[in-house]
């Protein structure tokens, strides 16, 4: 397959790797120093299951250069999605079709409502992984897989080829049953997880530690499945164990990407984990207070990486 991997980040560079490494045909979209060095010297991939240097058919960041491509994986951050479908409009063929991995559920609908319905897949995954330096990433922890499928939750041929090349590079591939209940189950562990994270800036298991933050995670999880039931997804009977036993065994030193983001500064996904959580639930006027409550708590500084506030002193 000819797959596009537009934004070579942490998650996207990982696949990409994986997929160039076991020969299909892989580009790149990148950007700025990270694109330079991976037409310099390849993409390095410092994984704990084995190291590597991946080599794309092409690493650009130009769309029209890339040319129509079977597969679009996005791993952009989740606030750049719209814009990104705008941008990859001349890689888009009669028969391209999108995979999103942002976190969040809203992803799908936001492609759609720039490309339609017909190319848009859900899509989720996971892996702790980030840039290190301009072509160079680490994957520090978490076994890699990727879940899709159609919105209508039907066998497809081109969701199966995909689930091959995935499986045939080594990474964990599987086509859920029902795709939405996996990405709202998705959405339960990681408004937990970034969002105690965040609140608290300590690891997974020294939050995990307390009785008082470890009943602050279940709660987000049974507001976000609460929500979701709202939406009228029909989620597992065992949603709840199961996000709850994703947490229990999350590394003891991990930290999500949204919680780094935060600790270091830098815009973050909260808009679309614990305050997606709080979006989405007063639309369909299902209460989410603990979410809430995390979502205000982080929102200032939030505001401030993103230059919405200004620096001032007491005169």
């Amino acid at each position: 397959m000819r797959i596009a991997i537009f934004g070579a980040g942490g998650i996207g560079g990982y696949l990409g790797g994986r997929l160039s490494q076991s020969g299909e045909e892989v580009v790149m979209i990148a950007r700025g120093e990270h694109l330079k060095a991976i037409k310099r010297q390849g993409l390095r991939v410092d994984s704990i299951k084995g190291d590597f240097v991946a080599t794309p058919l092409l690493a650009t960041d130009n769309p029209i250069e890339a040319g129509t491509v079977d597969a679009v994986i996005l791993g952009v951050k989740a606030w750049q999605v719209v814009d990104a479908a705008k941008a990859m409009r001349p890689m888009i063929g009669p028969e391209t079709f999108v995979v999103p991995m942002q976190n969040g559920v809203e992803a799908p609908t936001q492609l759609a409502s720039v490309l339609g319905d017909k190319p848009v897949i859900v899509g989720l995954g996971g892996l702790i992984s980030y840039i290190v330096s301009p072509g160079h990433i680490a994957h520090a922890g978490g076994e890699p897989f990727v879940e899709f499928g159609e919105t209508d939750n039907s066998t497809t041929d081109r969701t199966q080829k995909l689930m091959h090349a995935f499986q045939n590079a080594g990474v964990q591939a599987s086509i859920p049953s029902n795709i939405q209940a996996a990405l709202w189950g998705k959405l339960a562990f990681m408004a937990a997880n970034s969002g105690v994270g965040a609140i608290t800036r300590v690891s997974s298991g020294q939050w995990r530690s307390l009785p008082g933050s470890w009943e602050m995670a279940q709660t987000v999880v049974k507001e976000v499945l609460a929500v979701a039931e709202g939406h009228r997804v029909e989620m597992p009977k065992d949603a709840f164990t199961s996000a709850v036993s994703r947490l229990k065994g999350s590394p003891q030193n991990g930290t999500s990407s949204m919680q780094r983001d935060l600790m270091d500064g830098r815009p973050s996904e909260l808009g679309v984990q614990n305050g997606g959580v709080v979006r989405l639930g007063i639309e369909v006027g299902v209460p989410t207070p603990m979410n809430s409550f995390i979502y205000n708590s982080l929102l200032p500084q939030e505001m401030r990486a993103r230059g919405e506030f200004s620096d001032f002193e007491d005169k």
